[in-house]
């Protein structure tokens, strides 16, 4: 199986949005991984859902949402009119996890939850089976850019074990810091989606970069 490929808008060029756009249709990418960020649970501000909206009309592929915003549960279903297919949730952010993830499943999506770098996969043993998809941060979340931490390969093989154990079917995807080398062994670990920005949007070539991800 091919890795699914999810370039982050983030870190794309807003002023020409609608070209870069366009360039992920044409790419081998999967999806759109969308950050929202809202200055409380992370220490930075994205956009917000008039731009999902907008990116849906030109979008060809799905749209991977990450909320990284307190209290998820009030926004589920304006994000599923706004257009997202996946919405991924922050396990830290959820005080009842179970009712959040019904409630996206709800309202068509596919579910997911994110971990931040200091949180054990093991949070998730009681509701990996009703769960799409785990997001793995492997940067502390708010900004593009950052350094990859080395800890993400073992907690992938942790993830990768409590999936099997509990005979889950569930996609790991790994946001931050991705780029050929460090997407090469979370690959070998386990994972099977990727979220790169920075790498993708700034390099010289982004739709190569993109095939380059896609074939690891």
């Amino acid at each position: 199986m091919q890795t699914l490929i999810s370039p982050s808008l983030l870190a794309a060029d807003f002023t020409n949005l609608k070209t870069d756009i366009e360039m992920v249709n044409n790419s081998q990418a999967d999806w759109f991984h969308l950050d929202i960020m809202d200055g409380v649970f992370v220490p930075n501000i994205s956009y917000g859902l008039p731009i999902v909206e907008q990116i849906k009309k030109i979008a060809e592929k799905p749209l991977d949402v990450h909320l990284m915003i307190i209290d998820p549960d009030r926004y589920v279903e304006a994000f599923k009119k706004a257009g997202a297919d996946i919405l991924t949730v922050h396990y830290e952010a959820c005080t009842h996890l179970h009712r959040t993830i019904q409630n996206i499943h709800s309202h068509g999506m596919k579910a997911g939850v994110s971990l931040n770098p200091h949180t054990p996969v093991s949070v998730l043993e009681e509701i990996i089976t009703d769960i799409d998809l785990v997001l793995l941060m492997s940067v502390n979340p708010g900004f593009g850019g950052q350094s990859f931490i080395e800890n993400t390969y073992a907690k992938v093989e942790k993830l990768v074990q409590l999936i099997k154990e509990k005979n889950a079917s569930v996609t790991i995807e790994i946001d931050g810091g991705v780029n050929l080398e460090t997407g090469k062994k979370l690959v070998e670990a386990g994972a099977n989606a990727l979220v790169a920005g920075s790498f993708v949007f700034r390099s010289d070539d982004p739709n190569q970069t993109i095939s380059d991800l896609k074939n690891l």
